[in-house]
């Protein structure tokens, strides 16, 4: 185990930092991720690391940027040291699903693959369990 996760966990409050899942229900410790990748030049400092779910750590893997679906740019994606959740991602309770509110949160619900049929349903369920959002 990453000998940060501690910190990192305790900072996100036990949750993915992308999606917001709750690590409690997983049998296994989230990822330590980092933020802007150590093969893009990124390092190991705390405001650099994020805790991720194993989805969305591999989906996200080393990238850094991703293509905002309604204006087809490559944007930034959401950094969770530098942006706020709720001011990119809509949770709707109904469907399960992630919406991006802004081009990083679009790009990110994209890249991340935020809305599999797994996923939403998952999230209905915690939901229901209040364990979610």
């Amino acid at each position: 185990m990453n000998p940060r996760y501690p910190r990192v966990a305790e900072r996100a409050g036990e949750r993915c930092e992308y999606c917001h899942a709750p690590e409690q229900v997983f049998n296994f410790a989230f990822e330590v991720e980092h933020i802007l990748p150590r093969a893009a030049g990124g390092d190991d400092a705390l405001d650099n690391l994020a805790l991720a779910c194993e989805s969305c750590n591999l989906c996200k893997s080393d990238a850094v940027t991703g293509r905002d679906e309604a204006t087809g740019a490559d944007v930034p994606l959401f950094h969770p040291r530098r942006d706020r959740w709720h001011e990119h991602f809509l949770y709707d309770g109904d469907t399960g699903t992630i919406q991006g509110l802004t081009a990083a949160g679009r790009a990110t619900v994209t890249r991340l693959r935020l809305n599999s049929d797994a996923q939403c349903r998952d999230r209905r369920h915690w939901e229901q369990l209040g364990l979610y959002p």
